[in-house]
């Protein structure tokens, strides 16, 4: 069975499209046939983070249109070739699709992969809509600011209206010298607001904006950072391996040892 999520957030700005390419990426490097879907019509930028914006031919409205066929479409990435980019077409706006329409391209990938990941735009509005409309499971991405968390936990209260049953949580640009000192909300703090499973946490790392300006997702890199272990971490468990979470009372330098450790094995 192929397993179709939706990463989503509810606010912009909080590293969504980062973790779908990264996620996208560490899948398909554990041999996993992955294809992710651009939903933000209008406003693509999952092609950019993922270094393949040259490549693009057709969008997944080339392929409404019969112009092409969803698989010529597909944009194969040549350093992970089981991982393939359907892009929105940047040019229209959210509107230009519906909810069937999406069902309709995300069934026609389903045959030829493991895994969907659909980057839902942000707010709650159509392209929210059309993004959830094909998915089976939810990734939520939230920061620990009330704000993100706020509009997380509205997006969730969607996802469960809209029988999307299966959502996760993944918390990114954590800082644990912050929450050590009480200048930031922990994981804890975000969990006893938001009340879904844990799938993980990505500590805040510099290294994020190097690697979307390159196009090289952090999880290719030969000496991860410890956000690519974490990104590592998280596909490990969607493939059902027990990898614990990542402490965050340890001190910085400690993290780093313990994020090594927890990738290793």
């Amino acid at each position: 069975m192929t397993r179709i999520i939706v990463m989503t957030s509810g606010k912009g700005g909080v590293g969504k499209s980062t973790c779908t390419a990264n996620l996208g990426m560490a899948l398909a490097q554990r041999n996993q046939r992955v294809a992710v879907v651009d939903a933000d019509f209008g406003l693509r930028n999952l092609d950019l983070l993922l270094g393949l914006e040259n490549r693009i031919v057709y969008t997944a409205l080339d392929v409404l249109a019969g112009d092409c066929t969803v698989e010529k479409a597909l944009v194969k990435d040549k350093r992970q070739p089981t991982l393939g980019l359907l892009a929105a077409a940047q040019n229209r706006n959210k509107e230009a699709i519906t909810p069937d329409q999406m069902k309709q391209l995300v069934a026609g990938l389903a045959p030829s992969n493991d895994f969907i990941l659909i980057d839902c735009p942000a707010g709650i509005e159509m392209g929210f809509q059309n993004a959830i409309a094909p998915a089976k499971e939810a990734i939520v991405v939230t920061t620990p600011e009330i704000s993100a968390v706020r509009d997380a936990d509205r997006v969730i209260g969607l996802l469960e209206a809209n029988d999307v049953k299966f959502t996760k949580l993944l918390i990114n640009r954590i800082k644990p010298k912050m929450v050590q000192e009480d200048q930031m909300m922990s994981v804890r703090d975000v969990l006893d607001i938001l009340a879904v499973p844990l799938l993980g946490v990505v500590p805040d790392d510099e290294r994020v904006i190097v690697s979307s300006n390159r196009g090289e997702p952090l999880v290719l890199d030969k000496e991860l950072s410890m956000a690519g272990v974490a990104f590592n971490n998280v596909a490990r468990r969607l493939l059902g391996e027990e990898v614990p979470l990542i402490d965050l009372n340890a001190t910085h330098d400690d993290l780093f040892s313990r994020l090594r450790r927890f990738f290793r094995g």
